[in-house]
């Protein structure tokens, strides 16, 4: 049982190892690609994920559904929808599911007994309303279900809360807290009797404040943030995206920049988008790229998604 609780933390560690790390690895290949900094980013295909605040801003329909490919037999998918509700609001629903599997079991004689698996997953519901003044708040509730170990589950509620103000026609930012509330709550005492515990995980709150930059004459979008934690993280992560052509777009970024320099490791990430106008709909296919330190190899993500 120990084996398996270091498996499944050390595996996605981020932020020193601390609950809910596949919830800050991002969300979707667009997101991913861009260095996950996307809290002022209000156009193109928007989640409340990273700020529940764009939602008002959603300018058509949109549903996606993302496979990762990580090392360390790691998971991590993703399904999403968001709709711009009239006049001034917005809805958007997603689900994230990873885990570790094909964890070697073992009983206390050290004799295999099968190979184990997690399961860490959120679902959330995102809604946001934009204001006369110019300026949009949001909410996100996060269900948070991680199964451990046989009847080793906790299940919780969550919130995040999200502003967004666009500042001029090409100039926005944001702000989130993420996490208010989220923890793991444990309860081994059907597994281990009257030896069991309750224990509660708490996540790590995060406080992030970023800003997006449309470049002039279409060229493309540029974001940057900072985000700090109640346990004294302290990282940056920036992102561009540049549409080639009305089918093409690139996209490049880097997240977990520590600027307390504790060697938490940098990721580096690329991707592109291909899209295809069919009248009234837009299929699309998403990709990302990530350089994944202290990881045998890189994270690939595919996104398939369409705007209608």
């Amino acid at each position: 049982m120990t084996g398996l609780v270091l498996c499944a933390s050390v595996a996605v560690a981020q932020i020193g190892g601390e609950p809910g790390a596949y919830s800050r690895m991002g969300f979707s290949a667009r997101g991913i690609a861009m260095g996950n900094a996307m809290t002022a980013v209000a156009t193109g295909d928007v989640v409340s994920y990273y700020n529940p605040a764009v939602v008002p801003w959603i300018g058509y329909r949109s549903a996606s559904v993302s496979y990762g490919i990580l090392s360390l037999d790691r998971q991590l998918n993703t399904l999403s929808y968001g709709v711009g509700l009239k006049p001034s609001a917005g809805l958007s629903v997603g689900i994230i599911n990873a885990g570790v599997s094909d964890i070697d079991g073992r009983d206390s004689d050290g004799n295999q007994t099968g190979s184990l698996q997690t399961s860490e997953n959120q679902i959330f519901l995102g809604f946001g309303i934009r204001f006369p003044a110019g300026w949009s708040a949001g909410l996100n509730i996060k269900l948070l279900y991680y199964n451990l170990y046989s009847s080793v589950n906790s299940l919780t509620v969550g919130l995040d809360f999200g502003v967004l103000a666009p500042l001029s026609d090409d100039f926005t930012v944001g702000l989130t807290i993420r996490d208010l509330n989220s923890k793991y709550k444990w309860d081994t005492s059907t597994l281990f009797g009257q030896q069991g515990q309750s224990v509660e995980d708490k996540f790590p709150l995060l406080y992030t404040v970023g800003a997006a930059w449309a470049l002039p004459d279409s060229f493309g979008l540029v974001s940057a943030e900072i985000e700090v934690s109640n346990v004294k993280s302290l990282f940056a992560r920036a992102g561009i995206e540049v549409p080639v052509i009305p089918e093409l777009t690139l996209r490049a970024g880097i997240d977990r920049i520590d600027l307390r320099e504790k060697g938490s490791g940098i990721k580096p990430s690329f991707g592109f988008t291909l899209a295809k106008n069919l009248d009234s709909w837009t299929p699309c296919l998403n990709y990302a790229f990530v350089l994944e330190p202290f990881s045998p190899g890189g994270i690939h993500i595919v996104s398939l998604g369409v705007r209608f």
